[in-house]
C-alpha cells in the first residue's frame, strides 16, 4: 500500500506542480528540444505511475508476488511483506482493475488519435495535390491562393503545402526559410512529438500538466523549427516572413488570433539568447531521464530492497 501511495502521490506531484514549474522556466525557449522533450517524460511519467499504481496493490494477494520474487531470486515471504497491503484480494483487484484502465484507456486512446490523424494527413495532403501543383524547385506542392499560407502535412509522402499568396508576398530569401522551416518540422518527426502530447492530454484531462504539455510542445516545435531554419538561413529573413504571413491581407485580425506566439518567435529570432551551456544541458538531460525513470524505481523499491536483504537459500 505504502508503494502505491508513494506512485500515487508523485502522479499527483508532478501533474500539478510539474506544469508551473515548466511553465516558469525560463532556459525552455533557448533549448526548445530538450524543453519537449522534458514536458514529455514528465507527463508520461504520470500515466506509467498511476498503472504502476495499480501493480504494485495486485502484487500481495496475487501470482505476481511468488512470480516477482523469483524473477528477482528475492526471498518470497519478505517480497510479501514488503508489498502487502490491507484489504487482500479486494485492494488486489482495484488496483489491478486501476492498471487496466490506465492501460487500456492509453492504447485505446493512442490508437483512435494516431489512425484519425493518420487519415486526416493522407487526405489533406492528398487533396493538396489535386488541387494544388508540385513545384520541384521549391520542394512544395503550390495551391492556388490568395493568402500567404505555408505549412506540411506529415502524409506519404511527407508534403510541403505553399500559396501562390505565398510566393507573391515572400522575398526569394524569406522564401527559402519557411521552406527550411517547414522542412524542419518534417525531418524532426514534430508530428510525433505533437502526437504523444496530444494523446497524454486525453489520456488524463483533469491534470495542468497534461494540457499544458499539450500546447507547449505545439509551441516548442515551432521554436525548434526556427532554430533549424535560421541555422540555414538569415533569421531576419524568417522572422519578416512570420510578419508577413502572419498579417496577410488583414493585419489588425489575423495578428491578433495568434499575436503572443508570433511576437516572440520574432523577438526570439531577431535578439537570440545565449545558448545554455554544457554542464546545464547535461543536467537538464539528466532530469529528463530521472522523470522517466523515477516510476519504476518506486515501483521496484521493494523488491529490490528484499533482494538485498535477503536471497532464497
Amino acid at each position: 500500500m505504502t508503494v502505491a501511495a508513494v506512485l500515487i502521490g508523485y502522479a499527483v506531484c508532478v501533474g500539478t506542480l510539474g506544469s508551473r514549474l515548466l511553465g516558469t522556466a525560463r532556459w525552455t525557449d533557448r533549448a526548445p528540444l530538450l524543453a519537449i522533450v522534458t514536458y514529455l517524460a514528465a507527463g508520461w511519467s504520470v500515466v506509467a505511475a498511476l498503472g504502476l499504481a495499480g501493480l504494485t496493490l495486485a502484487v500481495d494477494a496475487t501470482a505476481l508476488g511468488g512470480g516477482l520474487s523469483h524473477l528477482i531470486g528475492a526471498c518470497v515471504l519478505r517480497l510479501r511483506e514488503t508489498y502487502g497491503t490491507p484489504g487482500g484480494a479486494t485492494v488486489a483487484g482495484l488496483g489491478l482493475t486501476l492498471a487496466g484502465a490506465v492501460a487500456a484507456r492509453t492504447v485505446l486512446t493512442a490508437m483512435t488519435h494516431l489512425r484519425a490523424a493518420r487519415q486526416q494527413a493522407l487526405l489533406h495532403a492528398d487533396t493538396a495535390r489535386l488541387v494544388g501543383r508540385p513545384e520541384p524547385s521549391l520542394g512544395a506542392v503550390l495551391v492556388e491562393h490568395s493568402e500567404p499560407v505555408a505549412y506540411c502535412v506529415a502524409g506519404r509522402p511527407p508534403t510541403v503545402i505553399l500559396s501562390t499568396g505565398a510566393l507573391q508576398a515572400l522575398e526569394p530569401a524569406q522564401l527559402s526559410a519557411v521552406l527550411a522551416h517547414e522542412r524542419a518540422h518534417l525531418s524532426g518527426r514534430h508530428h510525433r512529438l505533437l502526437a504523444l502530447a496530444r494523446i497524454g492530454r486525453l489520456v488524463l484531462p483533469f491534470l495542468p500538466l497534461m494540457r499544458d504539455a499539450d500546447a507547449q510542445v505545439a509551441r516548442l516545435v515551432e521554436m525548434h523549427a526556427d532554430d533549424a531554419a535560421a541555422r540555414a538561413s538569415d533569421p531576419r529573413s524568417l522572422a519578416t516572413a512570420l510578419v508577413i504571413l502572419a498579417t496577410g491581407t488583414s493585419p489588425a485580425p489575423a495578428l491578433a488570433a495568434s499575436a503572443t506566439d508570433s511576437v516572440q518567435r520574432i523577438n526570439r529570432l531577431l535578439r537570440p539568447a545565449e545558448p545554455l551551456g554544457h554542464a546545464r544541458r547535461r543536467l537538464l538531460r539528466a532530469t529528463a531521464a530521472s522523470l522517466a525513470l523515477t516510476p519504476v524505481l518506486l515501483a521496484l523499491a521493494p523488491a529490490l530492497l528484499a533482494l538485498a536483504l535477503g536471497r532464497v537459500a
